[in-house]
Order: structure tokens, then C-alpha cells, then sequence
């Protein structure tokens, strides 16, 4: 009766820890793929990185593929990757456009897309060919909702 117990309790215990994840964060002015991308925009120019949700799944960055500067990217097209001690992902661009600038930052040090994935993490910055891409893209409530359905599936 007593292991009984403490299974239950432990298994509710895992349920809760599992469900409260905690993604960490969730920027609310910014846009948000399903690929888990971001895009922080001022009119054309667009700032490009991978979500906090996604670093955390990823483990510790150790290698960051950039672009060049002036490089053509495609919304939903990978531009880079990741890799980190877990694994190696794409990184895809949530919009379409010219790159104008490449984080050189992380080519000596990738470990800034863990400790700061929305501001020092940054990976690439875009002028914008259509604004109107922006519309496809989650804002932060729909990315968050996004993000629990899709660990309620793991």
C-alpha cells in the first residue's frame, strides 16, 4: 500500500514537472515560427534567432553555421544550422529577404544563443522583402500554446 502511494505521488509529480516546462521565456513583441524561430521587426529590417524553447531543447550550442552577409533567404528555408551537444538542427528564416548583417559573435562564441537567445543570441539580421510575411507568423500567446501541445505530445 505504501509503494503504491509513493508511485502515485511520484507519478503525479513527473506529470506537473513535465507540464511546467517553463520554456523560460516567451517574448510578447515578437513574431514566432513553428520551427521554433523568432523575428523581431522595425519596419523592413527583421532581427532572426531561435526561441528560448528551442535552445533549451537543443542543450548547450558548442557550433553556430551563419550566413554571409548579403545572402538571400527564404521564409521557411534554412539558412544555417545549430549544432549542440545533442544535436544538429536547421535553422529556418521566418521571413524572406537580404541578409545585412551575420552575428560574428557566435562563431567564437555559440554559447550566446543559450545565455541570451533574444538579445546577445541573435543570429542574423534581414531587410524585409515583404512585410506581409509577418501575418503567417505566432505572436507570443499562440507560440506559447504552440510550444505546451507540442511537448504534451513527448
Amino acid at each position: 500500500m505504501a509503494s503504491r502511494l509513493w508511485a502515485s505521488k511520484a507519478a503525479s509529480y513527473l506529470r506537473l514537472s513535465v507540464f511546467h516546462r517553463g520554456f523560460s521565456s516567451v517574448v510578447k513583441d515578437l513574431k514566432y515560427a513553428d520551427s521554433h524561430e523568432w523575428v523581431k521587426f522595425d519596419g523592413k529590417s527583421a532581427v532572426v534567432g531561435i526561441t528560448d524553447h528551442a535552445q533549451d531543447h537543443l542543450g548547450d550550442v558548442v557550433y553556430v553555421e551563419l550566413p554571409e552577409a548579403g545572402t538571400t533567404v527564404t521564409q521557411g528555408s534554412s539558412f544555417g544550422a545549430v549544432e549542440s551537444v545533442k544535436a544538429t538542427s536547421d535553422i529556418n528564416s521566418p521571413v524572406s529577404g537580404k541578409v545585412v548583417e551575420v552575428n560574428e559573435e557566435l562563431s567564437s562564441s555559440p554559447g550566446l544563443i543559450n545565455a541570451s537567445p533574444y538579445e546577445n543570441g541573435w543570429i542574423i539580421k534581414v531587410e524585409m522583402n515583404d512585410t506581409g510575411e509577418l501575418n503567417s507568423l505566432m505572436d507570443s500567446e499562440q507560440y506559447t500554446k504552440f510550444c505546451e501541445e507540442e511537448d504534451a505530445k513527448h
